[in-house]
């Protein structure tokens, strides 16, 4: 029960956004993304959960169908929409044919170090779930024996990647975060073959001066500046496949010298979290404005939620 309060801020993956608020309440929702598994991603969600024929999988359809109009429904008792990229407010639109502001996600860029002095390795890190396909990133350089990788991680896919791993892959499995820094620091590239919503662990990378060979689709399309562009900090490849991973590494290593470090750092510094906030508020700021009319100025409501101890951004 949340009727006692004038303004209502949700974080949503799923459900939050279906907070019932009244008429004289503003709400606004940050969206990570629409539930992916009710929508575009229904049938990879069935097939990998072993639901595409019987009773079950009707009973599991039955229930996403049911998921997707509540969505719907409850999408429209949110008077601002904010996504985390620009791949998430397509999927808004297509989903709840509503336009979203796009505000990309706070990102502790401070608690990551600059590093110039690269080695002789590749890293990848990441729950190890099918899709975030780790297992295309370990075939791929199992299959080049001359390069080395370091795969930081655990989930249910680690015995099968374990299995395939070749003698050049190193698999440390969950590390604590000083570790994950380390490695973060010393690698030469981050291989990152996920579709996903935005990618936090992209700009980690790239906050220690590493570069990042990443599939484009997504949000890497937003978090990696490719070679081709000014100041460029990664690789894209195409495709979810070995092929197209190893050609990406193989362009990255023709053209490495075009990225550099401080690049790399720039680019991560633009999705700091005092920028975050700062945008942040300034939507909900114009949000309250507007539900309020003319007689509010907006220079009483920031001030009214603004951020202590935070600089504002120029």
């Amino acid at each position: 029960d949340l009727s006692s309060y004038d303004l209502v801020i949700t974080s949503s993956y799923a459900v939050a956004k279906g907070v019932l608020v009244g008429p004289d309440q503003t709400h606004v929702s940050y969206v990570h993304s629409p539930m992916r598994y009710a929508w575009d991603l229904q049938h990879q969600y069935l097939r990998e959960a072993r639901l595409t024929r019987g009773p079950r999988s009707w009973a599991a359809r039955a229930l996403l169908h049911y998921l997707r109009g509540w969505d719907s429904r409850s999408a429209n008792g949110v008077d601002r929409l904010i996504a985390n990229s620009q791949f998430v407010a397509r999927r808004v639109m297509k989903t709840y044919r509503r336009d979203a502001a796009v505000i990309p996600p706070p990102v502790d860029v401070h608690k990551f170090d600059l590093c110039t002095q690269k080695d002789d390795f590749y890293l990848t890190a990441s729950r190890l779930v099918p899709y975030k396909r780790i297992d295309l990133i370990v075939e791929a350089f199992t299959a080049t024996p001359h390069r080395k990788l370091v795969v930081i991680g655990d989930g249910p896919e680690m015995a099968t990647i374990r299995s395939a791993a070749g003698p050049n892959v190193t698999i440390l499995g969950y590390q604590a975060f000083a570790v994950l820094k380390d490695y973060m620091q010393r690698a030469k590239a981050f291989v990152f073959a996920a579709e996903e919503d935005f990618g936090i662990v992209a700009i980690e990378a790239q906050a220690c001066g590493t570069p990042v060979i990443a599939f484009g689709k997504g949000g890497a399309l937003e978090t990696v500046v490719p070679v081709g562009e000014a100041r460029p900090t990664g690789v894209y490849f195409a495709h979810q496949t070995v092929t197209a991973i190893l050609d990406a590494i193989e362009t990255f290593e023709r053209q490495r010298s075009l990225i550099t470090p401080a690049a790399c750092r720039a680019n991560a510094e633009r999705f700091s979290a005092a920028t975050f906030r700062h945008s942040f508020m300034i939507e909900v700021t114009r949000t309250i404005a507007a539900a309020a009319g003319p007689r509010l100025r907006i220079e009483r409501v920031q001030a009214d939620l603004a951020w202590p101890g935070d600089a504002v951004p120029r």
